[in-house]
């Protein structure tokens, strides 16, 4: 199955990564690795993780403090949101109405 990225949330991981890599030479890279990583996962076994919301799911990574939320579409995995666990929670649930269901 493939995965999209929402434009907000291919910003949110490419912005992370920058951030990172500001404050430690490579560690954007890791986290990018991270999430490689992590959406892996998700493509293996997409059912893996609990209903966050009534359309939604959300993997959290092994490392970083951060969770990929993501909705199993007819043809893709749509990943909506890369989200801090620690702050503004919930901030991306209007993407969610946004979205086909």
């Amino acid at each position: 199955m493939e995965v999209r990225f929402l434009d907000v949330a291919q910003q949110e991981l490419d912005e992370t990564v920058e951030y990172y890599n500001t404050e430690s030479q490579g560690l954007g890279d890791q986290f990018l690795l991270e999430m490689l990583s992590s959406l892996e996962r998700i493509k293996q076994f997409p059912q893996a993780w609990h209903p966050f919301t009534q359309n939604s799911r959300r993997c959290q990574t092994r490392r970083f403090p951060y969770g990929i939320t993501y909705q199993i579409l007819e043809s893709e995995i749509l990943i909506v949101a890369l989200a801090h666990l620690h702050r503004k929670p919930g901030y991306w649930l209007d993407r969610i109405s946004k979205q086909a269901k």
